[in-house]
């Protein structure tokens, strides 16, 4: 009996280690004190500091919540799909128009499929604001429409990221960023064989030309590291309304990232039940204060968010 619970606690022994080197031991990467690293970039007004990391998990939206800035999730059954700020799955129903818009789900319809109210919408980062609207409802409320089609979220979708509402009653889809189906990705085959998404990465890196080489995600945006998070374990000090300004990056096939370590790379299986892509075991995010590629608002805030090297380590100005 003990030489097979030795056996055994060797084998436990031996797999913490090798997670452990994976994600770069207890100790970090050494950088994560909280101190400011390089510089800074001037953030726009309201982009806030430290008091971005609240606490308080993913619940259900409410029906007339403000959908706030939206963002793009990207996974292989859906492709390119928006959610509100909250990260919750915005629909469009095939029974409405979008030329002119117009919805037809009123009374019950709307009970399972709360209308997502234009007011304090924003576009999402790298996406195309002009096709944001809205349509006025038979109540007289405003309705966010995209590419001219009224959103709606999904009442059974109980927590950000659901997609439950995809395809129902053959009428229901997920949006585009256009407005438009959200279709899956086209695949093409790429020299390490198997499929992958075409065109652009994933993940990729761009060079800055204060930072140096940075991550990027699939829209061009920067990818950023939150000092109050850890790696080992991995764990996301970034919570409740945290996610609202800094949307977690979604898990990416390690097949669609270009020129990035794949030390580490892994997905977190977030409290809140969202899945986050990480680099190294450090959990990622983007800034919904940067408007469009190559921003980099989010550099310093609160002292505590920077910018990723394709290491996974926090960007710092070259010398």
């Amino acid at each position: 009996m003990n030489t097979w619970r030795n056996a055994s606690l060797a084998l436990t022994a031996a797999a913490v280690l090798v997670l452990t080197t994976a994600c770069g031991g207890a100790g970090g990467d050494g950088e994560d004190d909280g101190r400011p690293v390089g510089a800074a970039s001037a953030a726009p007004p309201g982009s806030g500091g430290n008091d971005d990391h609240r606490s308080g998990g993913a619940k259900a939206r409410d029906a007339a919540e403000p959908a706030g800035r939206l963002a793009v999730r990207i996974s292989p059954q859906l492709g390119r799909f928006v959610t509100d700020g909250a990260g919750f799955t915005l629909y469009r129903f095939d029974e409405d128009s979008a030329a002119p818009p117009a919805s037809k789900c009123d009374a019950d319809c709307a009970k399972a499929w709360p209308p997502v109210p234009a007011g304090g919408a924003t576009a999402a980062p790298g996406t195309d604001a002009s096709l944001l609207g809205a349509v006025t409802r038979p109540d007289g409320t405003k309705q966010l429409t995209i590419g001219g089609w009224p959103m709606y979220r999904h009442a059974e979708d109980a927590k950000a990221g659901e997609t439950k509402g995809q395809g129902m009653g053959g009428t229901w889809f997920a949006a585009a960023p256009d407005g438009r189906k959200a279709a899956a990705l086209p695949v093409s085959s790429d020299d390490e064989g198997g499929a992958r998404p075409a065109g652009v990465p994933g993940l990729s890196t761009r060079k800055d030309p204060e930072l140096g080489d940075v991550v990027v995600d699939q829209d061009g945006m920067t990818v950023y590291r939150f000092t109050k998070d850890s790696a080992w374990p991995m764990k996301s000090a970034c919570t409740g309304e945290c996610l609202q300004r800094w949307p977690v990056v979604a898990p990416v096939d390690e097949r669609d990232i270009r020129g990035i370590t794949r030390k580490g790379y892994v997905t977190f299986d977030r409290p809140d039940g969202v899945k986050q892509q990480t680099i190294d075991c450090w959990p990622l995010y983007t800034f919904a204060g940067d408007a469009k590629p190559g921003d980099v608002y989010g550099q310093g805030v609160g002292g505590a968010w920077f910018a990723v090297t394709p290491q996974g380590k926090l960007a710092k100005t070259p010398r």
